[in-house]
């Protein structure tokens, strides 16, 4: 193929690869809390939207892009330039056999590099730097060419799905970026260091982060318990308020305690009047529950301290083995916010903790 054809088709063929590179990097590394954003006003933001929810065949279609262009150079680029260079090489003395070979050899290696370094490396790099501009940028053109290839692209999908179900992997078809909470403890703690979040700030969140994890028996107390007995009176319960300093008193036996009675609700009780009609049933939290889910489950029941079952190792975070634990929004709110926490603690104390 002469030169001057070859140059413009190679040119053509690099556009191309670079266009299928960015826009499968831009595609997976796009955030898509961004893109949506966009997507109140831009047609081409929806498109990303739309290759972003079946990125599986967008894959498929840029594999088959970038493998076309490259077996393009191949039958293009690389015999033009080996045509051009084969005579010069002759008339530096070189004999003609060696003159071929010596051609071959820089040619491809010259179509290579462009292809790597032109058609792959720098618009993959582009690509990343700005992902959501260019997700946007192309996303009209790589939807065209996703209709226009569509049952090929979905065999060659179901293909290579197939395969990796074959190796116990359940494919996916949309783009899931997110930060797990051990990522974002390290993006707080580097800010903090750096200097652009204030020390309390960065506690709380790192606090918050970590509940993401801590179960309710780690924070659970297993202490022993202020209680009095099912059979007790108003006075039992005033002198224990006044004995622990706690405005919620366990009622039952120590080892298995099944109801609390607040100090306030017995205030202008008679003394010797028993505590039945002030008994709430306590409630009960899985020790394996989150910090978070077991907040909530208060929050939903109006309670403000809750037995925790304890399973097989788990011992509350004294690490008292036998003893039941309890434990207090005060204590969970500890792990969150401490600034809350303390104010919650000062309102109204807790039984037994």
């Amino acid at each position: 193929m002469d030169g001057w054809i070859a140059l413009p088709i190679t040119l053509l063929i690099l556009v191309a690869s670079a266009f299928f590179v960015s826009i499968e990097f831009a595609t997976i590394a796009a955030r898509r809390t961004r893109l949506e954003a966009e997507a109140v006003h831009s047609r081409a933001a929806r498109a990303a939207l739309r290759s972003s929810g079946e990125v599986s065949v967008l894959l498929a279609g840029t594999q088959l892009g970038i493998t076309a262009c490259t077996l393009a150079l191949g039958a293009v680029t690389e015999p033009a330039l080996e045509h051009a260079l084969e005579p010069l090489l002759h008339a530096l003395g070189l004999p003609t056999g060696v003159a071929y070979v010596v051609a071959f050899a820089l040619a491809l290696v010259v179509a290579t590099f462009l292809h790597l370094v032109v058609g792959e490396m720098a618009p993959k790099s582009w690509a990343i730097t700005h992902p959501e501009r260019s997700a946007i940028m192309f996303a009209v053109p790589m939807r065209a060419f996703m209709f226009l290839f569509r049952p090929a692209l979905l065999v060659l999908n179901e293909a290579a799905n197939g395969l990796v179900r074959k190796c116990g992997v359940e494919p996916v078809d949309e783009v899931a970026i997110e930060q797990n909470p051990e990522d974002l403890e390290q993006l707080v703690l580097h800010s903090a260091e750096a200097g652009d979040l204030e020390a309390g700030s960065s506690e709380q969140l790192r606090g918050a982060l970590a509940t993401t994890r801590l179960t309710v028996a780690e924070v659970a107390r297993a202490r022993d318990l202020v209680t009095v007995p099912a059979d007790a009176d108003v006075a039992d319960v005033h002198a224990a308020s006044l004995d622990s300093g706690h405005l919620r008193i366990l009622v039952g036996p120590a080892s298995d305690p099944d109801g609390v009675v607040h100090v306030r609700d017995t205030l202008t009780a008679d003394p010797d009047e028993g505590i039945d009609g002030f008994v709430r049933d306590l409630h009960v939290l899985d020790g394996g529950a989150t910090v978070l889910d077991a907040l909530e489950d208060l929050r939903r029941a109006g309670a403000q301290i809750a037995r925790v079952v304890l399973t097989e190792g788990q011992h509350g975070r004294d690490g008292a083995g036998d003893r039941v634990a309890v434990v207090t929004i005060a204590d969970l709110l500890a792990r969150v916010m401490p600034a809350s926490a303390a104010a919650e603690e000062g309102a109204e104390e807790a039984a037994g903790v």
